[in-house]
């Protein structure tokens, strides 16, 4: 990957960051709720717990984009780290007859990835001689990687026991905490966010020395006129990518008569992304503005729902898999890029982290109407045309974002 060798050193190492604490967590969590239920924990508990920990990184990430502009991004990693450890040696110590350390520990390991997701993504976007779109690329196949490999990994090592596991997760972020909070190339955020002392950055579709010299209440609509589309977008995105968690692995056993459908579905996801996702934004697209993107992701999104329509059984489904994982490698990074250009100066935490907000809210809606709307229609095609009409909508809304060329290193 020209990426890569491009990359600063810094980058690199934050990058080595996503792929380890990827694949550890991906080890752990898909049998979270398997070795919960083997210590006799009700299912409904089981669920609440393993719900506590997804609310618990989304509820966080406006706080952690917060602190990660008012404390700077090295110090809220390292309490990210701090606090991912302690989760999960609490969760070692926790069970059936322990709740208090397990529901802590939880609520820790959730509040510690959202910190650190944020602080290395702000690092990220930050860095000198790459321009944020290549490294949101690199940071979203890194991240796939460990999807991908990571619960093969825990299939592996869970035979001996869920506390070697946890023993894995501890050891690689105690090693890598260390390498980043104390090494020098993370005492600092160079480029974006340290370009000036003070003073407005232009808002996206203006002159750097508009947003100094407008009145305030221009420069406000201008924010508005980018944040408001853009959340919205952002809430719809992470509503219809839930589905494939809600709708989709009762829809694919019903289509197919397998179980392991929804398996397929998801392998060939997580491989595609891996594969493709650099050269397409860097190279296929590199030229594209993130509005663009987006609004060819939504279409895609659109075309992946509508392949479901015919109910074909294994042929609608592998063929849903080439467009939604298409809006995936589209949506996902160019609304950070966009959120990246609409931030103010150092408040480049709080833009992704309002973005983590906004799918977090997206998420919730998504599973709570995706479940109702299964009742509704009774396992027919209805779910699937209302989809692509909220994918056609989400397309429409992107119109409405301003047109920003990506500025290359």
């Amino acid at each position: 990957m020209n990426g890569w060798r491009g990359a600063s050193p810094t980058a690199r190492l934050l990058l080595v960051a996503v792929l380890l604490t990827g694949l550890t967590t991906f080890m752990f969590l898909p049998l979270l709720a398997i070795e919960l239920t083997a210590q006799g924990i009700p299912a409904g508990r089981t669920g609440f717990l393993v719900g506590l920990l997804a609310f618990s990184s989304q509820a966080f990430s406006l706080l952690s984009g917060l602190l990660v502009d008012r404390l700077g991004p090295r110090r809220v990693m390292a309490a990210g780290f701090l606090l991912r450890i302690a989760g999960y040696v609490l969760l070692g110590l926790g069970g059936a007859g322990r709740p208090a350390p397990l529901v802590a520990g939880i609520v820790a390991v959730g509040v510690g990835g959202s910190m650190l997701g944020l602080s290395t993504k702000t690092l990220l976007v930050s860095q000198e001689g790459s321009d944020p779109r290549t490294m949101l690329a690199l940071r979203s196949t890194f991240v796939n990687i460990g999807v991908v490999v990571g619960p093969a990994l825990g299939a592996l090592v869970y035979p001996l026991g869920f506390r070697y596991i946890l023993a894995a997760c501890v050891l690689s972020h105690l090693v890598l905490g260390i390498g980043l909070v104390s090494g020098r190339t993370a005492a600092a955020v160079p480029g974006r966010t340290a370009a000036k002392a003070t003073g407005p950055v232009a808002a996206p579709g203006t002159e750097p020395d508009a947003a100094a010299g407008r009145p305030g209440d221009v420069t406000r609509w201008t924010l508005l006129r980018h944040w408001a589309p853009l959340a919205a977008l952002g809430v719809a995105y992470w509503a219809i990518y839930s589905q494939l968690n809600v709708l989709l692995p009762i829809a694919a056993n019903e289509l197919t008569g397998s179980t392991a459908a929804i398996s397929v579905v998801f392998t060939a996801n997580g491989l595609l992304v891996v594969l493709f996702q650099y050269t397409l934004l860097s190279r296929v697209f590199r030229r594209a503005t993130a509005r663009t993107l987006l609004a060819l992701g939504f279409l895609a999104f659109a075309c992946a729902y509508a392949v479901l329509i015919p109910l074909a059984g294994w042929y609608s489904l592998l063929a849903f898999v080439l467009p939604v994982t298409l809006a995936e490698m589209l949506i996902g990074p160019s609304l950070d890029e966009q959120a990246v250009n609409a931030a103010a100066l150092r408040r480049t935490g709080l833009a992704l982290g309002t973005m983590s907000a906004a799918g977090a809210l997206g998420s919730l809606l998504g599973s709570s109407l995706g479940g109702r709307l299964l009742q509704a229609t009774r396992g027919g095609s209805l779910a699937w045309v209302l989809l692509v009409g909220c994918s056609l909508a989400a397309a429409a809304i992107c119109l409405l974002l301003p047109k920003v060329r990506t500025r290359h290193a």
